[in-house]
């Protein structure tokens, strides 16, 4: 196995107090980034906002995963990686990523944040895939040191928010599409189970989150083309599980995204749980404003579904 290079989360500066728990963040690619191009004028930038509480990572060129493995010596854990959201501008990497990670670990689960390379003609060769190739190496990093990590590798699992959840939608139906150069003897990209929170799951216009659209494909994108990165059009018989969650109120992704994806899981005959809340809006992640329901519901199907620790 390659070395993978390993960055002190306190050397970086602690972005939030959900990071503070994390035991440490990998570099992806180590210092060969797939496809990419060098930038003279693109660098990392972080905002804060709510008073100074909430941070946004954008320009992201070096991609990371963050390490959350419970306090505990359990093997055969259930792994999860986390693809906060942000319409594929930036990330909200506190509550969709440091706090979500946070609880997942207090209740065993290894989480493993994603800070991913967001669509940028800048510096990738082909921005469509760039946020694909850096998910699927996550996931391949994971099984890589389940042994390690104290992880079952049949149960690594996905989840996102958002713009994150078409990320986590998009590994879950292109899994098989080999979007950077492999080693011999590569893992699979194949997440065991999706956990979809108010996602984009399609780039048709009628419904999709423009933001998102415009990010990856481009402002001038034709309708085949936003069709080919919709994924409510590839799912198969082969797609992972996926427990859904959308407010009826979301102003920003409309939850007829999630009801497309239901839909296309129940016509594979592929596992599929939906719930739609009265309430809650766009973007509530881990925040106060969440409905307090969805965590709780995601781990009685996990669990329904012989995806957690026994």
């Amino acid at each position: 196995m390659k070395n993978i290079a390993i960055i002190s989360t306190f050397a970086l500066g602690l972005l939030s107090g959900g990071q503070a728990l994390a035991q440490k963040e990998i570099k992806l690619w180590g210092d060969n980034v797939p496809g990419a191009k060098s930038s003279d004028s693109y660098h990392e930038k972080v905002e804060i906002i709510n008073n100074g509480r909430s941070p946004r990572i954008s320009r992201v060129t070096d991609p990371t995963l963050t390490v959350y493995l419970p306090n505990n010596d359990n093997k055969g854990r259930t792994a999860i990686v986390v693809c906060p959201g942000g319409g594929y501008g930036r990330l909200a990497i506190d509550h969709e990523g440091y706090d979500v990670a946070q609880y997942l670990r207090s209740q065993g689960v290894a989480a493993f944040v994603l800070k991913y390379r967001l669509p940028s003609d800048q510096i990738m060769d082909d921005k469509t895939v760039g946020p694909l190739a850096d998910v699927q190496r996550a996931i391949r990093l994971v099984r890589q040191h389940a042994d390690e990590w104290g992880i079952d590798p049949n149960k690594v699992g996905v989840v996102g928010f958002s713009a994150g959840g078409h990320l986590a939608a998009t590994a879950s139906t292109m899994f098989d599409r080999v979007v950077y150069p492999l080693a011999e003897n590569e893992p699979s990209a194949r997440p065991d189970f999706s956990l979809l929170i108010y996602p984009v799951i399609s780039l048709d216009a009628a419904i999709t989150h423009r933001g998102t659209r415009e990010n990856l494909l481009g402002k001038d994108a034709s309708d085949d083309k936003a069709a080919a990165f919709s994924n409510e059009n590839l799912v198969s018989d082969n797609t992972p599980p996926a427990f859904l969650v959308h407010a009826f109120d979301d102003g920003a992704v409309p939850y007829e995204n999630s009801i497309r994806y239901a839909k296309a899981m129940t016509a594979h005959s592929r596992p599929v749980e939906l719930h739609l809340f009265q309430n809650g809006g766009h973007g509530f992640g881990m925040s106060l404003n969440t409905p307090r329901s969805w965590m709780p519901q995601c781990f009685l199907w996990l669990d329904a579904n012989g995806f957690l620790q026994r």
